[in-house]
């Protein structure tokens, strides 16, 4: 038999196409909601991650997945790793073994043993490997785990995948490289949010914009949870150690706890506001404000951020601007959307050029000094204080447009103690973090920088800057 898939060649580009009808007809298994989302996106979704709370079933969609490709693929590779060789070996491994003894077809193509599955009639070029590494190994150790694969159908699957180590991933990613022509080639992971670093969170937060992210909740009170966890469960956990709780918020809800005790925001917090829509009415009479941050180096990047009220939309983002042409790119976006009032980061005297040139064109923006005084006395400077109400407008209900690079900046950041004040981390540590600096944040910041009234509003016109200091920072930091 040259073609290990001949008994089934008539399916095999329907499979192909629709991995949710090859689990159907060859695993005789009937998916859930979510676990179909999942297949149905694989074929065209380089990247796949799965955020997962406890007992979802997501160790077998990644089972399916990888015979699916065994199946409908030509001569293709797979590379399997786990955060241990006991863990491969009991879960994503176990899986494979249960479910080919669900389908006859599998049975009699392939041959599983403890670390390789492989079609019987090419052994040598089609297959799934298991990978491992040493708990003593090496970052360059760590990394041969998924090096030299090369087919032109390749997939590399990792699961529990909070723990990985940013080294495999790094070598998985390699291997996207040559997905050109016929070739294809896929990274598909899924684990629980455990960890504050690592492939799953970047591609949670800083790398979301490249990943197909699903996130699998058994929420009692989400219509979209999975049904496989037990509602009873989830409500006796929620009631025993409460919502707010890490374990509960990792293991019932699927969701990063917070990022540490010093995080400015956590990620899913981030991503419910840019799940929110708001509608018209309620924004509709709130100042419309812009904020500017003014590139400060040449890799860096010239963002204007509008809002009215709950509402923030897409930014403008510039690059290799001069001065002139950003005061005329926001000229122009003052214009057209008749906003009430522009704050500009004039930090080291970056955005001085575009507050001239825009005076010059009749418009009256307000420069801020990041390092400047803050309003509230608890907060060291002005930039502290500004980030700290974007958090508050993020947890009380604002709407942010769906911005990965948005998110990436707010969860980088972290606070310190200076003295009796709060302080943020300096701007170059967060781009050490990340690789970039965080102009998105700063400029969505920098429209909370003083109260502004809409026009129309007899005795409130304008820039407010006599700010109240009858709050407690400290309250939101507890």
């Amino acid at each position: 038999m040259a073609d290990p898939r001949s008994a089934a060649a008539g399916r095999i580009r329907l499979w192909r196409e629709r991995p949710d009808v090859f689990v159907r007809e060859v695993l005789g298994v009937t998916p859930d909601a979510w676990q179909d989302d999942v297949l149905r996106a694989f074929p065209t979704s380089p990247r796949m991650a799965m955020k997962a709370c406890k007992g979802p079933g997501k160790t077998g969609v990644l089972a399916w997945l990888c015979w699916n490709f065994l199946l409908c693929y030509a001569h293709p590779k797979i590379a399997a790793v786990s955060i241990s060789k006991d863990n491969l070996d009991d879960g994503l491994w176990a899986e494979m073994a249960k479910w080919q003894n669900h389908s006859p077809m599998l049975t009699e193509l392939f041959t599983w043993t403890k670390t390789r599955i492989s079609a019987k009639e090419s052994p040598e070029t089609w297959f799934m490997s298991a990978r491992s590494w040493s708990r003593s190994a090496s970052k360059e150790q760590q990394s041969d785990t998924l090096a030299g694969l090369h087919a032109d159908s390749l997939m590399f699957v990792i699961d529990e995948a909070g723990g990985i180590p940013d080294s495999v991933m790094a070598a998985a990613e390699a291997g996207l490289a040559n997905t050109t022509g016929s070739n294809v080639a896929h990274i598909v992971m899924a684990g629980n949010p455990t960890h504050l670093e690592g492939p799953l969170y970047r591609a949670c937060t800083s790398e979301r914009r490249l990943w197909m992210v699903t996130e699998i909740t058994s929420d009692p009170d989400d219509p979209k949870r999975t049904p496989r966890v037990s509602a009873q469960w989830a409500r006796e956990q929620i009631e025993k150690y409460g919502r707010d709780n890490p374990w509960v918020l990792v293991n019932v809800f699927g969701q990063f706890p917070p990022s540490s005790l010093n995080a400015l925001i956590g990620p899913d917090e981030v991503r419910a506001a840019m799940n929110r829509h708001a509608r018209e009415d309620q924004y509709q009479h709130a100042a419309r404000i812009l904020g500017i941050d003014v590139a400060r180096e040449g890799d860096d990047s010239s963002i204007i951020y509008p809002r009215q009220g709950i509402a923030v939309f897409p930014a403008t983002v510039l690059r290799n601007v001069d001065s002139l042409q950003g005061a005329g790119a926001t000229q122009q976006k003052w214009t057209n959307w008749n906003a009430d009032a522009a704050f500009i980061d004039n930090t080291g005297g970056f955005g001085a050029g575009w507050i001239d040139q825009l005076r010059v064109l009749g418009r009256d923006p307000v420069g801020v000094h990041f390092a400047s005084k803050a309003s509230n006395p608890q907060y060291v400077n002005k930039r502290t204080e500004i980030a700290f109400d974007l958090v508050d407008f993020i947890k009380g209900g604002g709407c942010l447009p769906d911005d990965p690079d948005l998110l990436g900046e707010l969860c980088a950041v972290t606070y310190y103690f200076k003295k009796d004040k709060v302080a943020l981390i300096e701007k170059d540590q967060i781009k050490a973090k990340i690789g970039r600096s965080p102009d998105r944040m700063d400029a969505l910041a920098l429209t909370f920088s003083y109260p502004v009234a809409p026009r129309g509003i007899a005795g409130l016109t304008g820039v407010q800057t006599n700010r109240s200091n009858d709050y407690d920072p400290y309250a939101r930091l507890n």
